[in-house]
């Protein structure tokens, strides 16, 4: 075995492939092994054009996001950053509205106020202190000023202190309160609701409605956007208006010129040079009478002649009384109504329905009333006192609004309280 030669098993035998005693087989395993790394090439050159394809629109999109993102919170704004950035998903981004809608109709219906449950002990606190109203009373006793509206009644057989009671926000005008809140629980079924009542005294006081930065979008006159810094020194109150023009069709006009046409139908609040205040369904055309301050619509009446509109509904999807976060049917909303002797209410309450809000300003004492602003970002009632400066005050509970809302440039029109002067009645905007 050992005198063996390589010759006598023959090459191809003994060789191992590729070595250089395999001539024959040496270019098909190059050619083979070359066909690999062009196959391994051009798979390569596919995932990267398929990674290029994914990723060119992914970067675009994302590039377009914070771009848009960016210019719609650069914007001025009155809206703190999540309301903000909730609007900007809703408006800006592909199906967002739907997300959101769906997002806050898991949530409100995971939060859904519960029938029953432990009473309240107490109210919050409104107005001024017990004894800042005996000295009210007593000017008013000695300067023979026309009687408070009458304390609310109580749902509740049992009433809790204060409950109903009115109580001045700030000095006395003329002998007596310009401006009165108080607070009273609504609802039997649901003993932790509470409703904030505001009364405004047409013959003391004098509203003026100002444009915001935005709505109306398309403002005669946009004004200062806030509480003019000349009228400060005689301003009450404040507090937010009605849905917006594109809703349904809710005109506007201040000072003779028209914001947003008025639609014939829509409730309409009414400020006229005389200093009356009225609630009234619209029917004169496009614009006021030259007897008109300003007008502000939102929908139609919820109470006329002291009776709730019977079309009233509880539907959460009907656009004809305004959309709820996450189509809730209980929502912070607000509405105004007139009483008997020509005086404006306001009110703001959580977890109402359109029908339970004008049951309270039915129970309250309005002939007339419209429904406001809804949802929990655009709830605003806020007094004034002047003891040591302007010092505003919530007068409800509101955690996404300031209470210098108003008294810096605001996004949503509004309306200010002021305390009455002498001489017809127009908005000062400066």
């Amino acid at each position: 075995m050992a005198g063996l030669r390589r010759s006598d098993f023959g090459s191809d035998v003994s060789d191992p492939p590729g070595s250089a005693g395999s001539p024959r087989l040496s270019p098909l395993l190059r050619d083979a092994a070359q066909g690999e790394r062009r196959r391994d090439a051009a798979a390569r050159r596919r995932r990267r054009r398929r990674r290029i394809l994914i990723g060119v629109p992914f970067l675009a999109a994302l590039l377009w996001a914070i771009v848009s993102y960016a210019t719609w919170m650069l914007q001025p704004t009155s809206e703190p950053w999540n309301v903000r950035s909730v609007e900007w998903v809703r408006h800006k981004v592909p199906l967002g509205n739907p997300i959101v809608d769906e997002i806050e109709r898991v949530y409100y219906n995971l939060n859904t106020p519960k029938k029953g449950g432990p009473q309240l002990k107490a109210l919050p606190a409104v107005g001024l202190s017990h004894l800042a109203v005996g000295r009210m009373l007593a000017v008013q006793a000695r300067s023979h000023a026309s009687p408070w509206p009458p304390p609310i009644k109580p749902i509740f057989p049992h009433p809790l202190s204060g409950e109903g009671v009115w109580k001045p926000t700030g000095p006395p005008v003329n002998g007596g309160p310009p401006v009165l809140v108080t607070t009273f629980r609504t609802e039997l079924d649901y003993p932790r609701i509470v409703a904030y009542v505001a009364w405004f005294d047409h013959t003391r006081t004098e509203i003026a409605y100002y444009p915001g930065r935005y709505e109306p979008p398309s403002a005669a006159v946009r004004g200062p956007m806030m509480v003019p810094y000349s009228q400060r020194g005689r301003l009450l109150a404040t507090f937010n208006a009605g849905f917006t023009a594109t809703d349904i069709n809710n005109g506007s006009t201040v000072n003779g010129r028209v914001n947003e046409p008025l639609t014939d139908g829509n409730a309409t609040l009414v400020g006229y040079r005389d200093g009356r205040i009225d609630i009234v369904k619209w029917s004169g055309g496009s614009n006021a009478g030259p007897d008109v301050a300003w007008t502000r619509q939102s929908l139609r009446p919820i109470v006329w002649n002291g009776r709730l509109n019977p079309d009233l509904n509880d539907n959460p999807d009907s656009p004809e009384w305004g959309y709820s976060l996450g189509h809730a049917t209980r929502v912070w909303r607000t509405g105004v109504g007139v009483d008997r002797r020509g005086n404006l209410f306001f009110v703001a309450a959580d977890d109402q329905t359109v029908i339970t809000l004008a049951k309270i300003l039915q129970h309250i004492g309005a002939v007339r009333a419209m429904q406001f602003d809804i949802n929990p970002e655009w709830h605003t009632l806020i007094s004034y006192t002047h003891a040591h400066g302007l010092v505003p005050r919530l007068v409800e509970p509101q955690d996404q609004q300031s209470p210098d809302r108003y008294l810096v440039p605001d996004d949503r029109d509004f309306f200010a309280v002021y305390r009455r002067l002498s001489g017809p009645i127009t908005v000062p905007f400066r």
